[in-house]
């Protein structure tokens, strides 16, 4: 079996049980080496093979899933993250299954998440968002026309920008083109939950010189809205006064 596992944002503790258990019992384990953190190898039998895929190509990492799969070895396949955000996972289900290699996906705890955890902070505050836009910055990896940033950007929504720390003064750009302002908050989350995460609060208009200043331009989460601001309405959920299917409302 092949289980597709997600690592969590970096903290080996927010791996999921699920996951956890498949490195314990793992013969075989291929991780994303430029992002997952190597702490959580520490969980692997003495006995288990490891390969750095950022070292390698698709054919390669398949060719190792290929023959071990072969010889009844359990593999896993260790994403940083949520596998299903951008971890280039389809391309190797697609030759699984073409294949008729028998595999798993363990879902795994996103970067956004753990940022968002880390800066105690709700993406969707009642008044001020109730959308999340994750993307990225068009760079060497193109994004289509449709969704380019200064697009997106037109929504004011919450938007948490991966894969684009190199590119702050670009971003800071597009951004403005849409909805947003030289105020609207901001913030750059280096390696959310390991332990030498970073957080620099700054704003839209200040990314560049915030990220210069911080010493940050990889594996930074790029999160903008004003989510990050003071000002939004209490929640309907609770108030006395809003009736559900559990409660009644309190006149």
């Amino acid at each position: 079996m092949i289980s597709i596992v997600g690592a969590g944002p970096g903290a080996p503790d927010l791996i999921t049980v699920r996951g956890a258990e498949r490195l314990r019992t793992a013969d075989t384990v291929i991780y994303a080496g430029s992002l997952v953190n190597p702490a959580l190898l520490g969980l692997c039998g003495e006995h288990c093979s490891i390969y750095n895929s950022a070292e390698m190509t698709l054919e390669e990492v398949m060719e190792i899933m290929r023959r071990d799969h072969g010889s009844g070895r359990n593999i896993v396949r260790l994403h940083t993250g949520d596998p299903s955000i951008f971890g280039a996972i389809r391309e190797q289900i697609d030759i699984l299954k073409n294949e008729n290699i028998p595999f798993e996906l363990i879902p795994g705890v996103s970067s956004f998440c753990g940022a968002a955890a880390s800066l105690q902070a709700e993406y969707t505050l009642p008044g001020v968002s109730q959308t999340v836009i994750i993307t990225r910055m068009a760079g060497r990896t193109p994004v289509p026309e449709r969704e380019n940033l200064a697009s997106l950007a037109s929504h004011g929504a919450t938007m948490a920008i991966f894969l684009s720390a190199g590119m702050l003064a670009e971003v800071s750009e597009a951004l403005l083109l849409g909805a947003y302002t030289e105020e609207t908050p901001a913030a750059i989350v280096y390696k959310a939950t390991w332990p030498e995460e970073k957080i620099v609060h700054c704003t839209v208009g200040t990314l560049r010189e915030a990220g210069k200043a911080g010493g940050i331009s990889k594996t930074a989460l790029i999160l903008v809205g004003d989510f990050l601001g003071d000002s939004y309405e209490r929640s309907r959920l609770y108030d006395p006064g809003f009736e559900t299917g559990y409660r009644k409302a309190h006149r």
